[in-house]
């Protein structure tokens, strides 16, 4: 353990360890009553499982903190069963299982950085960027007539996401995605 928060100290973002796990905090909200004592809710998100819940703390409650670090690594390829990954400062290597990585392998590149979170010196999964740039590796043409804002297709990315996409864009084109939604934002201008 690497010390304690106290309500106070909740806030987005924040880690947490409860039930022996590592959470982060992805909402809060300081509660005072009229009646009663003050709370503090928050929603979190398991860095393990993926899994989210709600919880509340009382306020003056003492919170642990987990002993979490997140390093900066290189994908480097995957087998059968796991995804292998190396710190590009000491080139020490790591390997996730597919349930560890579950659908974030959709914004794995070969050779791409990623951040690999470790939970008392483990691997435990993957935190991506907001948003990644994939490139088109197949969808309909497009067809002479359909605007960007006339209907959409769907469009298999490099690494087998399937997301939906206005018609204009074709295979080869590099889009930008939402890897929280999981979701086409925009077409990405190379020069």
């Amino acid at each position: 353990m690497s010390g304690q928060l106290e309500t106070r100290d909740l806030k987005k973002g924040v880690k947490i360890l409860h039930n022996g796990y590592p959470w982060v905090i992805l909402d809060f909200q300081h509660v005072n009553p009229g009646k009663g004592a003050a709370f503090t809710r928050v929603k979190v998100r398991n860095l393990k499982t993926e899994q989210v819940l709600d919880l509340s703390f009382k306020s003056g409650e003492k919170i642990d903190k987990p002993d979490v670090e997140t390093r900066t690594m290189q994908f480097l390829y995957k087998d059968s069963d796991s995804y292998y990954f190396m710190d590009t400062k000491d080139f020490e290597q790591v390997s996730l299982s597919e349930t560890e990585v579950d659908d974030k392998k959709y914004f794995l590149i070969e050779n791409g950085i990623v951040s690999i979170v470790f939970f008392n010196g483990k691997a435990i999964g993957i935190e991506t960027e907001t948003f990644v740039e994939l490139k088109v590796t197949e969808t309909a043409p497009g067809v002479k007539g359909n605007t960007a804002t006339g209907g959409s297709k769907p469009a298999t990315l490099e690494t087998g996401l399937v997301v939906t996409v206005p018609f204009h864009i074709n295979e080869g084109d590099i889009l930008r995605i939402d890897t929280r939604e999981r979701t086409y934002v925009d077409r990405v201008q190379r020069k």
